[in-house]
């Protein structure tokens, strides 16, 4: 265990954040939003570049960090970031134009992600990412496996749960949702997935183009 702290300390320490997420984090950090971490931030970008993403939902917007980092790696693309607090999209706001990211690639909805992702275009999306109410992970990935065309990825953070899951004795329901959705994932025909475990934790989950 000491070994991974250690690991995961120097991977964070080891990512080169650029000024404005580092101003976007603090910022978050003030306001308690949790962002994620450098790493895997890093590694959200690396997805989102090496996909050549073009539209982009992220549910739970961190105050404005995993989009930035999102849109490091691709751009081009377009976000629309959905959070049910409204201070953390006036943070993402104002991070996003402190970046000098444009109007028109940043889209901003408040509202509970349960009753606006039913109403999103299935198949429309490069990337989905997932970071809000841990109760609702499952309901929001499949959500996201929806949305995302084919080949599209749906990224997990947080997904570790800061241990608990690999931990054979915690048994409370959001524990349990994140480790049924890692092994249910992981064993699922209808996607490529990893899980890494730097930072709090990472799960990508790629669809596989319909035969």
């Amino acid at each position: 265990m000491a070994d991974q702290h250690a690991n995961n300390r120097f991977a964070d320490e080891a990512t080169v954040e650029p000024d404005h997420i580092v101003r976007a984090r603090a910022h978050a950090l003030e306001l308690g939003a949790a962002p994620v971490s450098p790493a895997v931030g890093a590694q959200c970008a690396v997805i989102a570049a090496a996909s050549q993403a073009l539209n982009i939902v992220e549910i739970g917007t961190g105050a404005g960090v995993s989009g930035l980092w999102l849109l490091h790696g691709s751009p081009r693309a377009t976000l629309t970031t959905i959070d049910n607090e409204p201070e953390h999209l006036g943070a993402a706001r104002k991070a996003f134009a402190d970046a000098k990211v444009p109007p028109a690639r940043a889209r901003f909805i408040t509202g509970r992600a349960s009753e606006v992702l039913p109403r999103m275009n299935e198949a429309s999306y490069d990337i989905v990412l997932v970071d809000a109410d841990p109760e609702g992970v499952i309901e929001y990935v499949e959500h996201g496996l929806r949305l995302v065309r084919a080949g599209g990825t749906v990224l997990v953070p947080r997904v570790l749960a800061g241990g608990a899951v690999a931990d054979p004795v915690r048994r409370d329901p959001v524990t349990s949702a994140y480790r049924s959705l890692i092994q249910e994932t992981q064993a699922s025909p209808a996607v490529i997935g990893a899980l890494s475990i730097v930072g709090e934790g990472l799960l990508q989950l790629t669809t596989r183009p319909s035969e």
